[in-house]
């Protein structure tokens, strides 16, 4: 069973994909995490360096082989969909859940985080705005469930996705 979590920055994808390993008792692995561990270097510095096609370049390198794996629940990043190769390795090779938050909530849990390359500008509520616009329509296309982040706390979204798993079996 291998379970993908997709969407935007600020929707709890590595929280939630954390507790819904332990829940299931599978690995959990965030992409951006295995590329920091992989370069030796922070995304930031990753996007300073090598510009977002690098970093998209290593991204895919890493969602190709993180999904190969068995048994898992991957945190994606919020822009790996933006690659169709990338969205073909999720929807293939497992269950897809796409955590949806409304913008506000977004920039609420993203507004003081430094370490997010693309909100590092003088208005990240309106780079969030655009990104939504842009990757919203990805996000639903590659998910197999939509499980709504913005009024539940992270034990009740886990809750969520373990019974839409197992309504699925």
């Amino acid at each position: 069973m291998n379970i993908f979590l997709v969407g935007p920055m600020g929707t709890g994808k590595s929280t939630i994909g954390r507790i819904l390993a332990s829940q299931l008792h599978l690995e959990f692995v965030d992409s951006d995490s295995e590329i920091e561990r992989k370069t030796g270097a922070a995304i930031s510095w990753i996007f300073d360096a090598e510009g977002e096609e690098g970093f998209r370049n290593r991204e895919t390198d890493v969602i190709d082989e993180l999904t190969r794996r068995q048994d898992i629940v991957l945190a994606t990043g919020g822009g790996s969909i933006k690659r169709e190769i990338n969205r073909s390795y999720l929807s293939s090779r497992g269950t897809v859940i796409y955590l949806h938050t409304p913008v506000e909530k977004q920039y609420q849990r993203t507004c003081k985080d430094k370490k997010r390359p693309l909100l590092q500008t003088e208005n990240p509520k309106l780079v969030l705005e655009n990104l939504m616009k842009e990757r919203e329509p990805l996000y639903r296309a590659v998910a197999d469930y939509v499980v709504d982040t913005s009024e539940l706390g992270v034990r009740g979204v886990v809750q969520s996705i373990v019974h839409l798993l197992q309504q699925k079996d």
